[in-house]
């Protein structure tokens, strides 16, 4: 006789979770592999390494970038089996993705090896060179990005809040991607100093109206001084995390009334204020405006987007009281149990 205890399903085993991502795609896992290890070398190199490279730890970078890009491909590995209608397809945005997103790990730690940055830096032929080499290979991963945001697009799932969540997540994480693209030009300091005759070390920056190195935010490294291009960068990139999260939450709300079309109205809601969330603060960034000193007018477009936010989801929230069984306004079709 089976007890009920020896019915439940017992949980997965990290061994079993490795074993079937590795049957998805060995390339995807190698690259969490090589992340994890990148933000382990991070943490401990800026514990016992202290060269201070453009005003911040030397490890500062490999640490921030081990910690965004693990979270990237755990998440890769989660999105990426759900479309079955092109396998082919997402086992190539798979492949591609570990692999240009592996190699700018080794580019990233042999410039921490020697000290020196890795971003827009053209201070030697052997250092223009890996530039030259990275941001190939982004503009390869962010097409490669293009094709599985398609993929997902046209796939079709059975849980609709799921699908949007995910769809709505890494189009917000193009957007982050694709404001990358602000950075490698001079900026306007740069240009500046090019016009004068200067040589320099660093062609492009994150720093809109000052040079990279200058004081910034603990760890991320975000000018207090200057507008940041990282910021917007950052928000976007994470998209495919936060949007999620907020689907599955959505996912586990039974009271209220709330239906799937009401579910997937708030995600909507949720992923359009975090998009402008993401336009608010690059805008922020391009008027040469630090994160932690806004002016009136951000403040004012940050609360009319918080408002708008609040005042949309309550709408929703309202007609899904309104219109849940049993309630006085809720029409016939609802209280006779149809669910729309």
């Amino acid at each position: 006789m089976t007890t009920q205890a020896s019915a439940r399903p017992m949980p997965a085993r990290p061994d079993h979770w490795l074993h079937r991502a590795w049957r998805f795609n060995p390339t995807l896992v190698i690259f969490v592999i090589a992340s994890l290890g990148l933000l382990l070398v991070g943490s401990v190199g800026m514990i016992v390494d202290p060269r201070i490279v453009l005003g911040m730890p030397n490890w500062a970078k490999s640490t921030k970038f081990g910690i965004s890009l693990l979270l990237y491909g755990a998440t890769l590995l989660w999105i990426l089996p759900l479309i079955t209608r092109r396998p082919r397809l997402a086992q190539f945005v798979a492949h591609a993705t570990g692999a240009i997103l592996t190699l700018e790990i080794v580019l990233l730690a042999l410039q921490a090896t020697r000290g020196v940055p890795m971003h827009f830096n053209v201070a030697t032929p052997f250092d223009a060179a890996l530039w030259q080499i990275m941001s190939v290979s982004i503009m390869l991963f962010w097409l490669v990005t293009v094709v599985g945001v398609i993929l997902l697009l046209v796939q079709p799932m059975p849980n609709r809040v799921l699908a949007w969540s995910v769809r709505l997540g890494m189009l917000i994480t193009l957007v982050g991607l694709t404001q990358g693209f602000l950075m490698p030009s001079p900026n306007a300091t740069q240009q500046a100093m090019l016009a004068a005759g200067q040589q320099l070390d660093l062609i492009g920056a994150h720093t809109v109206g000052g040079l990279d190195g200058g004081p910034g935010l603990p760890l991320l490294g975000w000018s207090t001084e200057h507008g940041d291009l990282r910021i917007g960068h950052f928000v976007g990139i994470h998209g495919a995390q936060t949007i999620p999260l907020l689907g599955f939450l959505l996912l586990q709300l039974r009271a209220g009334g709330l239906r799937v079309g009401h579910k997937l109205a708030l995600l909507v809601i949720g992923a359009a204020a975090h998009l402008g969330l993401v336009v608010l603060v690059t805008w922020q960034a391009l008027r040469d405006q630090p994160l932690l000193q806004p002016d009136g007018l951000t403040l004012g477009a940050l609360a009319g987007l918080i408002a708008a936010a609040v005042l949309a989801a309550g709408v929703v929230l309202i007609h899904a009281r309104a219109t849940a069984p049993g309630s006085d306004d809720a029409p016939q079709a609802l209280q006779s149990g149809e669910q729309p």
